[in-house]
């Protein structure tokens, strides 16, 4: 697997700083991941549902550590270069992957 795209759209609020919509392999889209500013920095936070009961669940989710670790890292990578440049110009990454959503 890999992604092929990111798109972050940076949001003004205290903890939530950003959602992101990913595309993986030029044919699978996943929207509202979100970037949050947690006790120790950033963390990608994946798209959930809220249950009847009040608790959220998860919609789409890594099954293990590296591919957690490989997108948090893209996705992390992606916003940084973001807040930099005011998200003006693509990145390589972006320009090459092409746009997909």
């Amino acid at each position: 697997m890999n992604i092929t795209d990111v798109k972050v759209y940076p949001v003004d609020e205290d903890k939530l700083k950003a959602y992101v919509t990913i595309t993986l392999d030029h044919c699978f889209v996943i929207r509202d991941l979100k970037v949050i500013h947690g006790a120790s920095g950033l963390f990608i936070a994946m798209p959930a549902k809220r249950r009847k009961d009040g608790t959220y669940k998860d919609i789409a989710h890594p099954l293990n550590a590296d591919t957690r670790n490989q997108m948090e890292r893209t996705i992390l990578q992606e916003y940084e270069r973001q807040q930099h440049t005011g998200g003006g110009v693509p990145s390589p990454f972006l320009a090459a992957a092409g746009d997909h959503d």
